[in-house]
């Protein structure tokens, strides 16, 4: 269920793209026809897929990234299943409220969960909703970061979960006019916010393509990069981030990443690891299927072959050309 949900939040947008007579195009049309049958498999009981829903804690979690993929392609991946599908999936989603989130990011989780049930109409619990967000706000610490909880954690949680799905949410219920939680400024100011981080996230990328590895659930690899994925995708990308320069610096990461055979298995599935296979930076709740999580930095491929961010030119990132001597601008606190 960590597998699925994780790669689906990352391939949604691409799957989503309309079908064309591309080689690529083909194999996107392909792949998501098995996409949706995947989805009906994974919550229909009589099936050997039937995913872990009601057992424990943690599929709260990985129902929230599932929840996220539809979120992020609702008519290419939601809208096409059949009635009885969808009704599975709100019962599913539903019962989920039977888990009492711990006081984190896991709030997000439910949130994103009721969000999509909001966006469905299919009865969201809007409390969820609501206290999850309200108390996201609260845990704004400035320039761009965001509290795990009450007490600040320095790790990359901000580009796992609280950035995206904090903006994802906010949106949904914007959209929907939903002005007890979110009227439009908060809503802005939460992408401004995103924003300042992913100018922090860019400028973490050295010349070499590598970036800081503090924290915790390091093995998410290139899920470090989802906040500039996110703006890129959303065409929300600050001014002083370039297409060209944002696709060349997440390039220069993901080459680096990937480039050694042992971050795969003999079966070419992901292992427990940051750059190979690396058992031991492992933390408890960590698994193969967890290690998705890495496929939310290609969230670009969801926009079109001839969009900018593929065609502009690249550019050195700010890293780059600080280290070889060139002008690059200076940086400062975003304040509100």
């Amino acid at each position: 269920m960590e597998c699925f949900g994780r790669l689906m939040a990352g391939l949604a947008p691409w799957l989503a793209l309309p079908d064309d007579n591309t080689p690529e195009g083909f194999q996107r049309k392909q792949l998501r026809q098995w996409a949706l049958k995947a989805y009906a498999q994974s919550v229909d009981p009589a099936s050997a897929d039937y995913l872990l829903w009601r057992k424990e804690g943690q599929p709260l979690v990985d129902a929230a990234y599932i929840a996220n993929s539809f979120l992020r392609a609702y008519d290419s991946l939601w809208m096409p299943l059949d009635s009885l599908t969808k009704e599975r999936y709100i019962s599913e989603f539903k019962q989920l409220r039977r888990v009492d989130p711990p006081y984190t990011n896991w709030l997000l989780f439910s949130a994103t969960i009721e969000t999509f049930l909001m966006k469905a109409g299919a009865g969201s619990d809007n409390y969820r909703i609501n206290s999850a967000l309200r108390k996201v706000e609260e845990w704004y610490v400035g320039d761009g970061w965001y509290s795990d909880g009450p007490s600040f954690a320095f790790d990359y949680y901000n580009s796992y979960v609280l950035h995206p799905m904090y903006v994802e949410c906010l949106e949904v219920v914007t959209d929907k006019k939903q002005n007890w939680i979110a009227p439009r400024k908060r809503f802005e100011t939460a992408v401004k916010r995103m924003q300042r981080f992913g100018m922090i996230l860019e400028r973490f990328i050295s010349p070499e393509g590598t970036f800081p590895v503090f924290g915790r659930s390091i093995t998410y690899r290139t899920g470090v990069l989802q906040p500039l994925a996110l703006l890129a995708l959303r065409e929300e990308l600050p001014q002083s981030l370039p297409n060209g320069q944002v696709r060349a610096a997440m390039t220069a990461v993901i080459k680096r990443m990937f480039s050694s055979p042992a971050n795969f298995n003999e079966k070419g599935f992901l292992r427990i690891g940051f750059s190979s296979y690396q058992p031991n930076i492992a933390d408890w709740y960590s698994n193969n299927g967890s290690m998705y999580l890495a496929s939310l930095a290609f969230l670009p491929l969801g926009l079109p072959a001839n969009h900018p961010f593929w065609t502009d030119a690249p550019q050195p990132w700010t890293s780059k050309k600080a280290w070889e001597g060139d002008d690059f601008p200076k940086d400062h606190a975003y304040y509100e």
